[in-house]
């Protein structure tokens, strides 16, 4: 694969090849760097014009015409999801954190604690009530509030138990860290399964939210690049313990940004991409509004922490 960099010069301005040429030839990699400028002749054709270094100068070696291509149907990454980021099935989460062993020692450590929750397991007769929700939605304090109102236990994802070493999973690359989070939905899922047959269980954040940032974060561009909807990638893992409800909690772009200022905390890698990139922030609301089985329920979390609680527990009655 070839990699480089595309610079647009609005003046056309000739000292920019010269510039370029000069930069290229103090690079030192190998292979040697090369040069192709793109030009628009008098018929709307749009031609690559390459240069390379032959005895020690840089000489024009040709040039061909660039011709458009259909988009794809998806994009390029989107078949590799299941295998790299969202993943299918705990197995296939698993597999990536074993590779690891060697060189992350605290991968075996979590690899030990997943493998103490039983494979199948069942809820129990209460009610588990996911909720979901981008930063500074107030989802930390709602789920506080549903939990205090349904004498309910409330769980976290991830876990306590695997908390101590998100720092050093949120440094590896993204297919380490991702199935990182992904195994910390199963261990929490034995913990639903046990605590569900004695009391509601609420909790904050589960697969989707696993899920939907990891597929804004992979896909490229803009909304029109996400995997379109009913997409596999949108569907519930089979062998995860599944919610009887899940609840997003949304706000406009201005309310959250002003809630982030509030805090007067230091932003999370999250909280500092959705502030800086709309793109993302959208991506990321559309990815959880496709997501099924079970999907999500959305909740204006503007109103008084009041209003949104009542809200959340007439869903929950219904």
């Amino acid at each position: 694969a070839q990699h480089g960099f595309l610079l647009r010069d609005p003046s056309e301005a000739p000292e920019t090849r010269s510039a370029l040429l000069e930069l290229l030839t103090t690079c030192q990699e190998a292979p040697r760097p090369h040069l192709g400028e793109f030009e628009a002749n008098p018929q709307g054709q749009l031609w690559q014009h390459l240069w390379a270094v032959q005895d020690g100068q840089w000489l024009p070696v040709g040039r061909a015409r660039v011709v458009p291509a259909p988009e794809p149907p998806l994009h390029p990454v989107v078949p590799d999801l299941p295998d790299s980021v969202v993943f299918p099935d705990r197995e296939a989460a698993r597999a990536v954190l074993e590779e690891c062993t060697p060189f992350i020692p605290e991968a075996r450590e979590v690899l030990n604690l997943v493998d103490q929750c039983p494979k199948q397991v069942q809820k129990g007769k209460f009610q588990v009530i996911a909720i979901e929700g981008l930063d500074a939605t107030g989802k930390t304090t709602v789920t506080q509030s549903v939990s205090d109102a349904l004498k309910a236990v409330l769980l976290k994802s991830p876990p306590s138990c695997i908390g101590q070493w998100r720092n050093i999973f949120d440094d590896e690359p993204t297919i380490i860290r991702r199935a990182f989070y992904s195994l910390g939905n199963y261990i929490v899922a034995a913990e639903i399964a046990k605590e569900s047959t004695k009391s509601p269980v609420i909790v904050d954040r589960y697969w989707h939210s696993t899920a939907t940032y990891a597929i804004a974060t992979e896909v490229s561009g803009g909304l029109q690049h996400l995997p379109p909807a009913h997409h596999p990638v949108y569907q519930w893992p089979e062998d995860l313990l599944k919610p009887d409800l899940v609840l997003l909690l949304t706000l406009s772009p201005e309310e959250r940004v002003r809630r982030l200022q509030g805090r007067g905390m230091e932003k999370t890698r999250e909280e500092a991409e959705l502030e800086a990139n709309s793109i993302f922030r959208q991506k990321v609301e559309m990815s959880y509004r496709r997501m099924e089985n079970p999907d999500c329920h959305e909740v204006d979390a503007s109103p008084c922490r009041e209003k949104v609680l009542q809200t959340i527990l007439s869903l929950i009655q219904k």
